[in-house]
């Protein structure tokens, strides 16, 4: 029996923990907020779970085992917190023909899908649809109160809120007031913040996103549509469906913007830029419920996720967006291999 420490109650951190928990290891979990921390990263009403990773038959092979281990994990948590809707992403027939391409070289299911099928959403011109039937949209805040609550029951982890960390170091963690935990193995996820502890070099990012509710006479068509992305004038915009009480949410790169700090004040209308995106059908019947920002990090050589071992025994994740989520398990079950392969060394 290995000792893990988990540093921040992220998706990341929680499936981690609950994998480790799984595999009779004795696990703390260190939060400088609450558990969960509404927060935090992680928190939002939902997510996408792509599956079909255009152009990337490995990424999209790697995104299906990830999708059938949130199906476990759901299973496993006896609660209800994946809607497997679908999700469509716009394409020119050239990228669509690739995507299908993708699709069957990678054995996932694939159907092509015209913007006429789905009225509400304005599609790019030039564009339709492909569905991924596999992607779905995960209730973030229901799965982490639900993992919060598998991990408080259980007798080998430790949930300790409000225990902020100044530095993680090989087979120890140095927290704020002075004090130390030693861990066989440490997970560093805390979010934007990571690098600060001792992480990579990352580059921190400023999403916009905005929370709207359809009108009445569209809210049954809503409740029941896919995800949507690459459209907007860039084609650089999604959308999440609302549903299970959760608002319709629309964001775009264009404005996704980096930043020095997650204090950095924003001297530009970001929400207005986002809610004046060519992505929705007569836009001015949805009600604006609310606009948020949320701060992820990237690898600062690849611009791409980060997983890197930073000591022997310490590895690191920082937050990454909206695939953060998509990728939580895999992630989790390297760690688990890790913390394995020195138990039985």
């Amino acid at each position: 029996m290995a000792t893990v420490a988990v540093v921040g109650a992220g998706v990341t951190g929680l499936v981690t923990a609950i994998g480790c928990a799984r595999a009779g290891h004795r696990v703390r979990v260190l939060e400088r907020g609450a558990i969960p921390n509404p927060a935090s990263t992680s928190s939002d009403q939902h997510r996408a779970l792509r599956v079909l990773r255009p152009d990337d038959v490995a990424g999209t092979v790697r995104a299906a085992e990830a999708r059938r281990r949130w199906a476990e994990l759901e299973s496993l948590l006896r609660k209800d917190f994946v809607r497997p809707v679908g999700v469509v992403t716009a394409g020119t027939p050239d990228e669509l023909e690739r995507a299908f391409d993708t699709a069957r070289r990678a054995g996932v299911p694939a159907t092509a899908v015209p913007a006429a099928t789905l009225p509400p959403v304005l599609f790019p011109a030039g564009t339709s649809g492909v569905l991924d039937p596999g992607g779905a949209v995960l209730l973030a805040d229901r799965f982490l109160r639900a993992a919060v609550e598998w991990l408080a029951a259980h007798p080998a982890v430790t949930l300790r809120p409000g225990c902020a960390v100044a530095e993680v170091r090989d087979r120890e963690v140095v927290l704020a007031d002075g004090s130390t935990e030693s861990a066989d193995t440490v997970l560093l996820a805390g979010g934007p913040w990571t690098a600060a502890l001792g992480g990579p070099p990352v580059v921190l990012h400023r999403q916009t996103m905005a929370y709207l509710r359809p009108p009445p006479h569209l809210a049954a068509w809503w409740a029941a549509a896919p995800g949507v992305g690459r459209i907007g004038a860039g084609r650089s915009a999604w959308l999440l469906l609302p549903g299970a009480g959760t608002l319709l949410k629309i964001s775009s790169d264009a404005v996704c913007r980096a930043v020095a700090t997650t204090d950095a004040p924003d001297r530009e209308p970001w929400a207005g830029r986002l809610l004046a995106e060519p992505i929705l059908a007569r836009a001015e019947d949805y009600a604006v419920v609310a606009t948020k920002d949320c701060h992820y990090a990237t690898d600062a050589g690849t611009g791409g996720p980060v997983l890197a071992r930073i000591h022997p025994s310490v590895w690191s994740r920082a937050a990454c967006g909206g695939s953060g989520f998509g990728a939580a398990p895999l992630v989790a079950r390297e760690i688990l291999g890790h913390v394995n392969d020195k138990e039985c060394a």
